[in-house]
């Protein structure tokens, strides 16, 4: 299920939403279709543990592919529960839309990373390309799940 914030409205059905995939250094960003069907690995952005947030660089992301929302993955640990990470990313997250004007919702990322890094060896990556591309795609692993449950939340 997931959880909005920053607007009653929610993220709008049509228009491209960017997917983050928090980490201590690396912020995996995954992108949408404008209709909301294919979410694609874009890039990662990387920073030093206890350093600020890359804003910048999400901002200039914003400016350039012009979503109209923000989908945060929560990692959870193995009984479902929020613990510090999930507490850094929803700091990220409030912090990116607040600065950006983006509607958010969260949605659980457990095992993102588990099903990028399967994905990435069946498409016959080799292990340095995995390790560089594993963040963004994690994030399209979320933002996948995102619209998928998204999709389905509509047929009901």
């Amino acid at each position: 299920m997931t959880d909005q914030d920053h607007g009653s409205a929610g993220i709008p059905r049509s228009g491209r939403v960017l997917g983050l995939d928090w980490g201590t250094s690396r912020i995996g960003v995954a992108i949408t279709d404008a209709t909301q069907l294919i979410a694609t690995p874009l890039t990662t952005l990387r920073r030093r543990a206890g350093k600020r947030l890359p804003l910048r660089a999400f901002l200039e992301i914003v400016e350039k592919e012009e979503p109209v929302g923000l989908v945060v993955g929560l990692p959870f640990d193995e009984l479902g529960i929020e613990g510090a990470s999930a507490d850094a990313a929803r700091t990220m997250g409030d912090h990116f839309a607040d600065r950006s004007g983006l509607p958010i919702e969260w949605i659980d990322e457990s095992f993102s990373t588990v099903d990028a890094q399967h994905a990435l060896r069946d498409a016959g990556r080799t292990r340095a390309e995995r390790a560089a591309d594993i963040d963004a795609a994690s994030a399209a692993v979320t933002l996948t799940r995102w619209i998928e449950m998204r999709r389905a939340e509509s047929h009901q």
